[in-house]
């Protein structure tokens, strides 16, 4: 669905410079109809190759022009920032509507209904609801609602810079280290095997590699399944290094009702997208010593 998001910044969005560049980036996240996408400042900073301090002011602008909403009810993947494209969702909502009153022949004076955020349908893709601490029965605030609140305003800016790997002003360093850290124990938080939860960018590779249409549905499931079970008695790790692993273990899954035929170098699957090839070189190496032999 986030190519429809896309397509709707593309031809209705009002943003110029960074700040289309920053509903792009938001909306290539988008994860289905609702148009629900996270995002940090400092992956919007990367992506755009801009400052913190532009993109927050781009942000800003998108928040007071309408075509943005920051969920604050809401968190993604690793505590970041969730946003909602209210314009572009109503547009793919009314267009489905067309569609079926044209199918259905319906009545077209049918009031609309509001449209309301189904917050089960986001876990798939890391998105929940924020954890509120527990406090006083007196001072407890009511749980979050199925639908989540939005708010149009941006929020206070704190002073200081708080990534202070990116340039408070000018533009991105090429030659810094990667962002996200995926390998550093101390720039990101690490889970479990159990905990870490498919990232829209690696359920995108699935379909993009061609894993999801060999496996299908439930061989995917068992593979990942079987990559838990194995995995569970690993030292936690960076997401980024699960999804590797992840990766990895899925390209070399054999289909249901096939034999299982190991990958031979410079003859298996397509390089995992967004891997370099040490880097896949690697994950493989470590799945391959890692693969049960079963004697354990």
């Amino acid at each position: 669905m986030s190519s429809d998001a896309r397509e709707w910044v593309w031809e209705h969005s009002a943003g110029r410079g960074t700040a289309r560049l920053v509903m792009l980036s938001i909306a290539d996240r988008a994860a289905d109809e609702q148009c629900v996408s996270w995002a940090s400042l400092s992956s919007l900073a990367k992506r755009t190759r801009a400052s913190v301090s532009t993109v927050r002011e781009a942000i800003d602008r998108l928040l007071k022009a309408g075509e943005l909403e920051q969920l604050d009810d809401l968190t993604g993947p690793q505590r970041s920032t969730v946003y909602r494209l209210p314009l572009a969702a109503n547009a793919i909502a009314q267009a489905r509507r067309e569609q079926q009153e044209d199918s259905a022949d319906a009545s077209p004076d049918e009031p609309e209904a509001p449209l309301a955020l189904r917050i089960s349908a986001l876990r798939r893709y890391g998105i929940r609801p924020r954890e509120v601490p527990e406090s006083p029965a007196k001072d407890r605030k009511p749980a979050v609602p199925e639908t989540g609140t939005s708010r149009r305003k941006p929020a206070l800016r704190r002073t200081g810079n708080r990534h202070s790997d990116v340039p408070e002003t000018g533009t991105q360093n090429r030659s810094e280290p990667d962002l996200n850290r995926r390998y550093s124990s101390g720039g990101a938080a690490v889970t479990s095997a159990a905990e870490w939860q498919i990232d829209p960018a690696t359920h995108a590779w699935t379909r993009q590699q061609g894993h999801l249409d060999r496996l299908g549905e439930e061989g995917l499931q068992a593979a990942d399944a079987k990559w838990r079970a194995h995995r569970a008695d690993f030292k936690p790790r960076p997401a980024g290094a699960w999804a590797a692993d992840w990766r990895s273990w899925v390209a070399r899954e054999h289909a249901p009702g096939r034999p299982n035929l190991y990958a031979v170098p410079g003859k298996g699957p397509a390089q995992p997208g967004g891997m370099t090839r040490a880097e896949a070189h690697t994950a493989a190496l470590l799945a391959a010593l890692e693969e049960p032999t079963g004697t354990e």
